[in-house]
């Protein structure tokens, strides 16, 4: 492994966009050669003493620009010139933020009165006491109630028993793996997942198998291959809108999938946060009902809602007794608790109907900004070839031949762009497909978005760079 430690940057901006700056100046610069192994994010954090998602983030955006090649369980590594973009591709400007199609954040979410109008009524309430001096590991009792209210939605039958308060998806994963499993034991999920679960194997040293997914979502017959052979102890998957593929799991795979788990006793993660975009109730049953006995479903509010909004709903399996106490015990040592104070802020806009009624608008708006994107990016004579559903926030955009997906990410980005590499999600790298996410929620305007996806459309037409294809 390299001895590479760049020095802590401390200039302006984001620090993992200059730690990636940083590796391609070394790179450029022959400090760092082809094939050389860099530190692992673990090692590099600690060294550079900055939190581990930074290295992660940083690592990623190399990975974005062609720099580096990473796999779960080997390490990443600085590629081969040839194999790299052309320097051209990759001179230019970063995406401004309003062009910005990277980051998974659906625009829209309560205004700034109504914000200002629940915390005057939080202010007012005679128990607000409550969420500054009680210790709860689990969550008050009516932050339960109201994460009842939210799963019901969702269709899962829930109890507030069995209802952990967690800060946001990525705590809940959390505490999951870490309450029901330990260092060395496996997680199958798609081929191509969520960012947040590689970050999370890497940290508490759990081992991926990715499984083969087509366009509706994982394939049965791969998960009992795998089953079979890695012994695994979990499963995780987004069978709502498939981060990032889009994808919706048919209803006659998820009673597949829980069989499987069944029989190989594998305990399911179902992350149901993109969930909110489906149309009820004519959207599949959550997987969590095939299988009520061995399934975590996770329902976050920082997609619903908003992004700074960190609460999601834990619902464990039954019986209660069987898994809570494990669960609460891993959310104790992890982060003690969620914040009780923004659980009453969601627990409030639950009760009064602003979540369910900004939820629907961002539906709503995600369905015209889909027929956008069509219009946009389809060629002349077919329909835009993508398994992302026409409610779904991501838009998997899959590229022709001899396009590659390193030096289209770089092409957009030199336009100003940003959108997201197929190997950030892959488990394998043999597993990344010539293919980029489009995060057409995250723009502000419609306007902002069809500037994006003008320049993404003029990007696909062009083509490649010559030399690329050489």
């Amino acid at each position: 492994m390299t001895s590479w430690n760049p020095q802590r940057p401390t200039g302006p901006g984001h620090l993992y966009l200059a730690l990636a700056d940083a590796l391609a100046e070394d790179i450029e610069s022959g400090a760092l050669q082809p094939g050389e192994r860099l530190p692992t994010h673990r090692a590099l954090a600690r060294a550079l003493a900055v939190n581990i998602g930074t290295i992660t983030r940083a690592y990623a955006e190399a990975r974005a620009r062609g720099l580096i090649d990473g796999e779960v369980g080997r390490g990443s590594f600085v590629r081969h010139a040839a194999a790299r973009p052309a320097p051209a591709a990759t001179e230019g400007p970063a995406p401004d933020r309003r062009l910005d199609l990277s980051v998974n954040s659906p625009a829209g979410g309560p205004d700034r009165e109504a914000c200002a109008a629940a915390l005057r009524e939080i202010a007012g309430r005679p128990d607000l006491s409550s969420c500054f001096d009680a210790y709860v590991p689990a969550g008050l009792e009516r932050h339960r109630a109201a994460g009842v209210r939210w799963l019901t939605r969702a269709g899962v039958e829930a109890d507030t028993d069995r209802v952990l308060i967690t800060g946001g998806a990525q705590h809940a994963m959390a505490v999951g793996f870490a309450a029901l499993g330990g260092p060395g034991d496996g997680v199958l999920t798609e081929a191509l997942t969520y960012p947040g679960l590689k970050s999370l194997a890497g940290l508490l040293r759990l081992r991926l198998h990715g499984v083969e997914l087509d366009a509706q979502g994982i394939v049965p017959e791969a998960l009992e291959q795998a089953a079979r052979r890695t012994r695994a102890r979990f499963l995780y998957l987004v069978p709502n809108l498939h981060n990032p593929t889009g994808a919706i799991l048919a209803e006659e795979r998820r009673r597949a999938v829980a069989e499987i788990a069944r029989r190989h006793d594998l305990v399911i993660v179902e992350d149901d946060s993109h969930g909110f975009l489906l149309p009820k109730p004519a959207n599949p049953a959550p997987i969590a009902t095939f299988a009520p006995e061995r399934t975590l479903f996770i329902a976050s509010l920082s997609k619903p809602l908003c992004a700074g909004l960190r609460i999601a709903y834990l619902l464990a399996p039954r019986p209660a007794g069987e898994w809570m106490p494990r669960l609460v015990a891993a959310s104790s040592a992890i982060a003690w608790m969620g914040a009780p104070l923004m659980a009453e802020l969601a627990t409030q806009w639950i009760e009064d109907g602003t979540a369910a009624r900004v939820s629907a608008a961002k539906r709503t708006e995600i369905t015209a900004r889909r027929r956008l994107a069509d219009s946009l990016l389809a060629a002349p004579g077919r329909a835009l070839g993508t398994p992302s559903a026409e409610t779904s926030a991501t838009l998997w955009l899959e590229l022709d031949e001899p396009w590659r997906a390193s030096e289209f990410v770089a092409r957009c980005r030199a336009r100003g762009v940003g959108v997201s590499a197929p190997d950030v999600f892959a488990v394998q790298r043999s597993h990344a497909p010539h293919a980029v996410r489009l995060c057409i929620g995250t723009p502000r305007t419609r306007d902002d978005l069809r500037e994006a996806l003008t320049i993404v459309a003029q990007v696909l037409r062009a083509g490649p760079a010559p030399v690329s294809v050489v």
